[in-house]
């Protein structure tokens, strides 16, 4: 039966992208702690990137799994088992006394990680039904990463310096088992709109997501955009600390290049509801990444040239993730994969992110410096511009 009153769709994706963003805090609490952790856990800088990429691992290696498990048990129970996964990582890895055990630690924040937001997209396609609004909540929430991440780079230096580390990823604990009340008390059960639809067994979604061409396409091009936005600011503290930038700006300083991406997310959603092709919103948010990572990384530009480069790669490339959302909902195979096709795309985004940070962190440890690591933002990004291009091939013939 469906409720007698009115679905609050604009409240529950309120709800449903504020789970995101305190997810995202549970990834945007690492940067200005590498530092922290290599004085007092004695981290190398290649452990920092592993320990940065780690928050993925779930996601890399169960993403489509996930997101077809999801279509079964419910989008709401995945969130929520998800947010209370990153509270137990959180709270049991405050007391992590080496490298080695944090990361275990990590591991259970990725799972959680993984299904506070493997679901969320679908959440929203349920509850907001009309088209254009559909978009704008989209690019909302493709903007959860950057204000999960801009918000934590901003208060956790601050935090670390007040409270120290073991104390500020308590409190991080915390938040989230705040949120998972406010979820499980304002939105609505997955019961509530009735049985789910009927899908396909696990296993027939699977092999229907992984033999079309379209999900591929999007998760390819999700890989090559979140395993070089998550390098690059993910080490922001570590080159502006090694450039001799002053302590006291350099919190700041990334949380701004974290939190303009969400304004390239929120104005690709706007865009692409009144009609923008999304191949060429793909394509100018990649040359900008790489232009953007060419001016921070080179060693060319003065202080202030980097910066704005910076701004450049996070602000343009942000238009980059909402557009690549809304593709993976029109190329899924059926209405029934969609979930699964998000899956598919997070679980290669994830990879991204799990193997970008430590492969620049060693070019830079191994050649002297992160001008030589810059290469592999261009190769990302030129990659990028070829996936775009088709995709918007594909999206035409769709629409024809």
């Amino acid at each position: 039966m469906r409720p007698v009153h009115p679905i609050p769709s604009r409240q529950v994706a309120l709800w449903v992208v504020l789970s995101g963003v305190v997810a995202a805090l549970h990834v945007g609490k690492l940067p200005a702690a590498i530092p922290v952790l290599a004085h007092e856990l004695d981290m190398t800088l290649v452990q920092g990137g592993f320990l940065l990429a780690l928050i993925q691992l779930a996601g890399m290696a169960l993403g489509a799994v996930a997101g077809s498990l999801a279509d079964h048990v419910g989008p709401r129970r995945i969130v929520l088992t998800g947010l209370v996964l990153l509270a137990l990582g959180s709270g049991w890895g405050a007391w992590a006394q080496s490298p080695g055990s944090l990361m275990v630690l990590r591991g259970i924040e990725s799972m959680g990680f993984l299904l506070s937001v493997i679901a969320a997209p679908v959440l929203l396609r349920r509850w907001v039904t009309e088209p254009k609004a559909l978009q704008r909540a989209l690019g909302f929430w493709g903007a959860y990463m950057p204000i999960g991440m801009a918000s934590a780079l901003l208060v956790t230096p601050w935090a670390y310096d007040a409270i120290g580390w073991r104390w500020t990823w308590v409190l991080l604990a915390w938040a989230s088992v705040a949120v998972a009340i406010i979820v499980l008390a304002r939105v609505p059960p997955d019961a509530d709109r009735g049985p789910l639809r009927e899908t396909p067994m696990m296993a027939q979604a699977l092999k229907s997501t992984l033999s079309a061409p379209g999900p591929w396409l999007v998760a390819l091009a999700f890989m090559v955009y979140s395993g070089q936005w998550m390098a690059v600011i993910g080490f922001l503290p570590t080159i502006y600390h090694q450039a001799g930038w002053p302590p006291d700006w350099i919190g700041p300083l990334t949380a701004g290049a974290a939190g303009v991406n969400m304004i390239g997310n929120i104005l690709a959603g706007r865009w692409l509801a009144r009609g923008a092709w999304p191949g060429t919103l793909l394509a100018v948010g990649y040359l900008a990444m790489g232009v953007g990572a060419w001016g921070v990384m080179s060693g060319w530009l003065a202080p202030t040239g980097q910066y704005l480069s910076v701004l450049l790669f996070s602000w343009v490339g942000g238009m980059i993730p909402a557009t690549l959302i809304s593709l993976a909902m029109h190329l899924a195979p059926s209405r029934q994969t969609v979930t699964t096709t998000v899956g598919w795309v997070q679980q290669l985004s994830s990879m991204g992110q799990f193997l970008t940070p430590p492969l620049m962190a060693a070019i830079a440890a191994d050649f002297g410096g992160w001008h030589h690591a810059v290469w592999l933002n261009l190769v990302l990004a030129g990659c990028g511009l070829w996936l775009a291009w088709r995709l918007q091939s594909r999206w035409s013939r769709l629409t024809r």
